[in-house]
């Protein structure tokens, strides 16, 4: 009887033992994710992180930033906002520039001679854009090209009646006029009125290749090396997109 008790008594002691190694042996949990934190906020001083913690991906750690959810590396090099990835120290969009990748457009394939052609006619940097004559963002991207030199610009006149009901005649009318380039800038920049035209028009061509192109809002542009970019930029911003800037 003396015998089992001793037996019990030391099996009870070893595993506690165990026990105590193994407890022993985790690491500390706030340590390493203090130091995660700090050294993330220390890469990334912008954002005013509060706490941070791994994700189900290995290597991808939560930032939050009040009530927003951010995304980094351990190191706070690459930063995920709003489903886009950036490098933190050149801020460039890495999600971005891979769609553009991914996106690229045969030059080739637009029907060049339905454009519109204005710019520099010797630029080595060419540029095609789908406008709508009542679309505010194409206007102002009008006031930018304006701006501009050394590119060579081909404006495809892509009206959205849906949005713009007179945006067609005001297109039709731009085509039909002798200085094209010159209507369309007096139509869209000076709120130019046109008259009712009577030519014939690529109009539905045009929105024919825009659908096949998957392009559905204006302004949207095309540098000539196939990169698409919906939306307009500035002067600055835009020549430095064309040059890969």
């Amino acid at each position: 009887m003396l015998k089992t008790i001793l037996t019990l008594t030391f099996l009870i002691l070893s595993l506690s033992a165990c026990s105590n190694e193994k407890e022993a042996a985790k690491p500390a949990t706030d340590k390493p994710a203090l130091s995660q934190l700090e050294q993330i906020k220390q890469a990334i001083p912008s954002l005013n992180i509060s706490a941070v913690q791994e994700t189900p991906i290995k290597g991808l750690f939560e930032l939050q930033v009040g009530r927003t959810i951010y995304y980094s590396d351990a190191e706070g090099k690459y930063l995920v906002s709003g489903g886009n990835i950036f490098e933190v120290g050149s801020r460039r969009n890495l999600t971005r520039e891979r769609l553009e990748e991914l996106n690229r457009i045969d030059w080739s394939t637009l029907p060049l001679d339905k454009a519109i052609v204005s710019g520099d006619d010797n630029a080595t940097l060419k540029l095609a854009v789908f406008t709508d004559p009542d679309c505010p963002y194409c206007k102002k991207l009008e006031e930018e090209l304006k701006k501009m030199s050394g590119v060579k610009v081909y404006t495809f006149l892509y009206p959205l009646v849906q949005l713009h009901p007179q945006a067609r005649a005001k297109a039709e009318a731009i085509w039909c006029s002798e200085d094209q380039h010159d209507m369309m800038l007096k139509v869209m920049v000076d709120k130019f009125i046109p008259e009712k035209a009577t030519c014939t028009t690529p109009l539905d061509d045009i929105a024919a290749v825009a659908k096949k192109l998957n392009i559905n809002g204006t302004p949207t542009m095309i540098a000539g090396d196939g990169r698409i970019a919906a939306g307009g930029k500035d002067a600055t911003a835009l020549k430095a997109w064309l040059n890969h800037q």
